[in-house]
């Protein structure tokens, strides 16, 4: 089964329209095992519009928390107790991909990390980025952060404006591959984002290489 887990140098990047185009473009089923905020949806439910996917390929969380907050924090406010054995990966047929929730050390509860998490998993990531500044240094102390762990990472997506510059330094200093960049999409629809998604995002070098 392939499984892509996607994660960000932050929350509130692009991540979840990254996962709805991925999603879409490979026919996959979709999961985000902790979701924390749902006013008014879930980002379940934006990866359900924007990729078309059929409503069985769109999982239901393991853990859906109401506070829009860090899960450890969600799940204290919701007086929830978010357990490890209730985020084993879940066997589907065909491609799986994952999403996590916020950045690479965003705490799930008080003694694990999201980076834990994608360790305890043992998948490769792909990391989302901005293009703009500041995403020099959130990126390559996220990738860090993976690779203290010995999380595989698939490569890295830009999203946002053309930044030429802080696309080729990142991997080039990082030693990861460049999926390409995701430009920002105004009106976002499934339509636009299945063509900007063919159209900048590439995954055959890394994952055949």
């Amino acid at each position: 089964m392939t499984i892509f887990v996607i994660t960000g140098t932050d929350t509130g990047i692009g991540k979840t329209v990254f996962a709805a185009g991925l999603a879409a473009m490979l026919g996959a089923h979709y999961w985000k095992p902790i979701q924390a905020g749902i006013d008014p949806d879930g980002d379940k439910e934006e990866v359900a519009r924007l990729s078309g996917l059929p409503a069985r390929h769109i999982l239901p969380e393991a853990y859906r928390l109401t506070t829009p907050a860090s899960p450890h924090l969600a799940a204290r406010i919701d007086g929830v107790e978010i357990s490890l054995d209730r985020l084993t990966l879940p066997q589907v047929d065909g491609p799986l991909v994952v999403e996590g929730a916020g950045g690479v050390l965003v705490p799930v509860s008080e003694t694990l990390l999201m980076a834990d998490l994608f360790a305890y998993w043992g998948q490769p990531v792909i990391l989302c980025a901005r293009t703009a500044l500041g995403t020099i240094n959130h990126s390559l102390l996220s990738i860090e952060a993976l690779r203290t762990r010995k999380v595989p990472i698939a490569g890295i997506a830009f999203i946002g404006e053309r930044h030429e510059e802080n696309e080729r330094i990142i991997p080039q200093l990082a030693k990861v591959p460049s999926l390409g960049r995701l430009p920002l999409l105004d009106p976002l629809g499934p339509a636009k984002l299945a063509a900007a998604f063919a159209a900048h995002i590439r995954l055959s070098d890394p994952f055949n290489g």
